[in-house]
């Protein structure tokens, strides 16, 4: 009796099971509302604050910050970013 998987990496096997992309989404979107959200603690930051600075509303930072999240807009992660005084930068590898 052989496992297949032996020997295999974690990304060998989430791309056999189809779900490789989706995993890296939601783990790229947890650290960055993690970070967001450490930032805020580091700073004193209220969302109520926080939502004033990105000009936006507190549902809004809500989801933002939910890294369950994926379906966050590019825009509005700059904003985050922005008004926690960083700035956002992705590269294609």
């Amino acid at each position: 009796m052989t496992n297949a998987h032996i020997g295999s990496s974690f990304d060998d096997f989430l791309e056999e099971d189809g779900i490789r992309e989706e995993v890296e989404a939601i783990a790229v979107k947890r650290v960055i509302a993690w970070q967001i959200a450490q930032e805020m603690e580091k700073q004193g930051l209220s969302k109520t604050e926080m939502a004033a600075r990105m000009k936006t509303s507190r549902a809004q930072l809500d989801r933002l910050l939910d890294g369950n999240n994926d379906k966050v807009q590019l825009d509005t992660i700059q904003r985050g970013a922005k008004a926690i005084g960083r700035k956002l930068r992705l590269e294609l590898v």
